[in-house]
């Protein structure tokens, strides 16, 4: 039965048709009823059919009849956007072969060529797709050299496919089963499960996604997670179809689910291996499968509930959301000014987005996020390295030996008439230049620039940036590449002569004074006026950068007084000057939430 089992993904840059070609595989081999079938059927998430982006991988099994034989389709759809790169990769370890799906009103794009390599780095067998042929913008000419340029096949070995009318789709199918391996019998061997995903259900517990490597695993097994030495049963096994099909076991080869019972989110790791306990006994030196390697978060923003009462249900939250998002981090912490909360990592913007976004609709929790800011290791003066996530850790600069910050290598596509506006862009942002491919020929040429750029440059608007100079047609890629030396200081805002901690930021030095500037002067603007003048400044190191001063709120002592000589007047305004020049002296500033707010923006 193994060598009618086919394993396989899709791959392809964000909106080029990757959910709509997974929804006429399943109509095609009739897994899911016409009457259920709706558009982008795999991604159930709200906010996945509200932004029209995969967020979530998600498996599917089809049964198809070809060439007089049954066969077991198992495929899984992965999110197409840079920064859900991690679970793209955790698909790929579970399948022998991936669909590189390209649209042929846009072409190659960024993360195309990002995807495809994660898939030739684990051998996996591609098959090229162009879709939307059917639209009016197809250049299906120019999208078939882009792409022998790109992976050097023949031109017969590209299908040309739409995944809103179903042209192509029994092509696929076909090759897939001609040209993708089946998985090797391995049913001899000691029960072993990679766990490519989890998610967490009120009533079974945690539920691992599971591709079976070797062996086979049933329904009442006592199982054991080998990476986090936890113990547990197996209260159901089956297969998605794409809802939960129940079933005695689960063979090797094959793509399923475990329901483990878990209650505790932490126990049951994305990349882990499931055994059995008897497994175990029999042989202990038994292996864990190679997992993935451990996600590096690259941007940290604090997350505070509105309400300070809802910390403990923020927490619960986070751990829920962590569980199906692995590439997420947390660590608790406190601010002065907004209290307990989280300080979270995140692949990149959109994962922020994403992430408070879920907080709000699934949990309905109120959040403030403070701005976001990367990873900065520090070596201090005695030889130790600290790494830093946000300007409160940051030691006194007289301690600090040498401060490196992280690099990316940045790839971006785009138009030839836009390569000069791309470059300034990119200039302006400190990246080094390396060199520019040309993807085609003819007067709609591409280029497809290389940059390295701090990463720094990329968090906050970067991507929105790009899109404006490029007139929406540039997409870009990024990967981390090191650590590199920079110059970094701890700009303080001073408000009435008291620093106020939660609006600390780390900038680079000769970005200081600019920042510094635009905090003050939004300050300026936001700030409630008090009875006494209020000073606004910024400094880095102690010395004042940046400084704009709030006017008093003045009563009119004189407007009592019906005439009279003008030195009368003068003593009364004299009068209220001193009283003034003694509220300096006390005056505190008590900062409302919404001017963080205004300050905080990304």
């Amino acid at each position: 039965m193994k060598k009618n089992i086919r394993n396989f993904c899709i791959i392809a840059h964000i909106d080029h048709g990757k959910s709509t070609l997974a929804d006429r595989f399943l109509e095609f081999t009739n897994t899911v009823q016409k009457r259920e079938m709706k558009a982008q059927l795999l991604d159930s998430m709200e906010l996945e059919r509200e932004r029209g982006i995969t967020i979530k991988l998600t498996p599917v099994r089809m049964k198809y009849h070809f060439d007089k034989q049954d066969y077991i389709l198992n495929l899984i759809d992965t999110p197409g956007h840079v920064d859900f790169t991690y679970e793209v990769s955790r698909s790929l370890a579970a399948v022998e072969g991936a669909i590189l799906l390209v649209d042929a009103t846009q072409g190659v794009q960024a993360q195309t060529i990002g995807n495809l390599y994660l898939a030739l780095e684990q051998n996996l067998h591609i098959i090229p797709v162009i879709n939307k042929i059917d639209m009016p913008m197809a250049n299906i000419e120019k999208t078939k050299a882009e792409i022998i340029h790109l992976i050097g096949c023949d031109e017969n070995e590209i299908i040309l496919a739409s995944g809103k009318t179903g042209v192509g789709v029994e092509e696929i199918l076909k090759r897939i089963i001609e040209k993708v391996p089946p998985p090797k019998d391995t049913a001899e061997l000691p029960p072993r499960a990679m766990i490519f995903d989890s998610s967490f259900n009120e009533y079974k517990g945690v539920v691992a996604s599971v591709r079976m490597i070797d062996g086979e695993m049933k329904k009442g097994d006592k199982i054991y997670l080998m990476g986090t030495q936890t113990p547990a049963d197996t209260l159901d096994v089956g297969y998605y179809t794409p809802k939960f099909v129940s079933s005695e076991k689960i063979n090797n080869g094959e793509i399923g689910y475990v329901v483990t019972g878990l209650k505790e989110v932490r126990d049951c790791r994305v990349g882990d291996t499931i055994t059995t306990k008897e497994a175990i006994e029999k042989n202990k030196t038994l292996e864990q499968l190679p997992g993935y390697k451990e996600v590096k978060p690259m941007v940290f923003a604090g997350i505070f509930p509105k309400e300070g009462d809802e910390y403990q249900s923020l927490r619960d939250a986070i751990e829920k959301l962590k569980l199906s998002d692995s590439a997420l981090f947390f660590e608790p912490e406190h601010s002065q000014a907004l209290g307990f909360g989280f300080r979270c990592g995140f692949l990149g913007m959109l994962h922020l987005d994403i992430f408070q976004e879920r907080l709000k609709r699934e949990y309905e929790i109120e959040i403030i996020i403070t701005v976001p800011s990367v990873a900065y290791k520090i070596t201090k003066s005695d030889g130790k390295e600290i790494t830093i996530h946000s300007p409160q850790e940051m030691p006194d600069p007289s301690h600090i030996s040498s401060v490196t910050e992280p690099w990316m290598k940045l790839d971006i596509i785009t138009p030839k008439d836009y390569v000069g506006n791309v470059m300034g862009l990119i200039s302006e942002r400190k990246g080094r230049y390396i060199n520019t491919q040309y993807l085609s020929t003819g007067t709609d040429q591409r280029a497809m620039l290389h940059y390295e750029v701090p990463l720094a440059s990329l968090i906050t608007d970067f991507y929105d940036k790009l899109k404006t100079v490029t007139s929406g047609y540039a997409s870009m890629n990024y990967e981390y590449m090191d650590y590199e030396k920079t110059e970094v200081v701890k700009l303080d805002i001073i408000i009435a002569e008291d620093p106020v901690e939660s609006l600390a930021t780390l900038v680079w030095k000769e970005e200081a004074y600019k920042v510094g500037k635009k905090i003050t002067e939004s300050l300026k603007n936001s700030l409630p006026r008090q009875q006494f003048e209020v000073k606004i400044q910024a400094s880095v190191g102690g010395k004042i950068i940046a400084s704009e001063r709030l006017s008093a709120l003045r009563k009119d002592v004189i407007e009592t007084m019906s005439g009279g000589d003008y030195t009368r007047k003068l003593k009364l305004l004299q009068k209220q000057k001193k009283g003034k020049k003694r509220m300096v002296a006390h005056g505190k500033v008590d900062i409302p939430t919404e001017t963080y707010l205004e300050v905080l923006k990304r």
